[in-house]
């Protein structure tokens, strides 16, 4: 996979955000950004060992290294919060 370069991944502009309706303290879990995706699959997800799980953190780290597009780390994510039950709404955006 040929490697484009290190994207600004707090960019928010490409990204259409999603809110995570997750267990625990931060019950909504709003994600604008690939650090903000980063952030939910390290730091708050409830398992670590699905296949859409896995999925997602490779897609994250190749959109973060410029290989995919943000949007294809998104849909990543929205598959992995499926595969944990975690229900997820669409937010407004006027990207």
């Amino acid at each position: 996979m040929r490697t484009v370069g290190i994207v600004d991944w707090q960019r928010r502009g490409d990204f259409a955000p999603l809110l995570l309706v997750m267990n625990g303290r931060e019950k909504h879990r709003l994600v604008r950004s690939l650090r903000e995706v980063t952030d939910a699959l390290i730091g708050a997800w409830p398992t670590d060992d699905g296949p859409e799980y896995i999925a997602a953190v490779r897609s994250c780290l190749d959109a973060i290294q410029g290989n995919i597009p943000a949007t294809a780390a998104r849909a990543a994510l929205v598959r992995a919060a499926e595969e944990a039950g975690i229900p997820v709404i669409a937010v407004g955006w006027d990207g």
